[in-house]
């Protein structure tokens, strides 16, 4: 790497990080522009996803706790664990057909990634909560 280069990559890397620290934070509650609503409702997502994630890892090891008082019934009985993984991949597959399918309501449009990633947020909460209740019920 010549000095030039390196010397302008360093540059464009201290203004990239001052051209950040000028834009002010996100305030989801009152986003005005398509592009702060598309980012909101994207963040609305990763945050329902991130909380269904941890609730199905619970929800895995009260399965497998199902499946081990199972087994000392009948071997036969193991398969809470394959059934929750197996309901898991369905749902996902639903979620996303169904999310891509309600975008087309805006299809090409500004605001048809804010219409998906709402869907999936909205679905991804209400799935969290079935699993909270597969867990809870399972423990009692």
């Amino acid at each position: 790497m010549t000095k030039l280069t390196l010397a302008l990559a360093i540059l464009l890397a201290a203004s990239g990080a001052a051209l950040a620290q000028d834009d002010p934070p996100l305030d989801c509650a009152n986003a005005m522009s398509q592009a702060d609503m598309n980012q909101c409702a994207y963040l609305d997502f990763e945050k329902a996803d991130k909380e269904l994630n941890a609730v199905y890892r619970d929800a895995l090891k009260v399965q497998a706790e199902a499946d081990t008082q199972a087994a000392e019934m009948n071997p036969a009985y193991v398969g809470a664990v394959k059934a929750l993984k197996k309901a898991q991949r369905a749902w996902i597959d639903y979620r996303d057909g169904h999310c891509e399918g309600v975008g087309y309501e805006a299809v090409g449009g500004s605001m048809q990634p804010m219409l998906i990633d709402g869907c999936k947020a909205r679905l991804t909460e209400t799935r969290t909560k079935e699993l909270r209740e597969l867990a809870e019920g399972l423990e009692n």
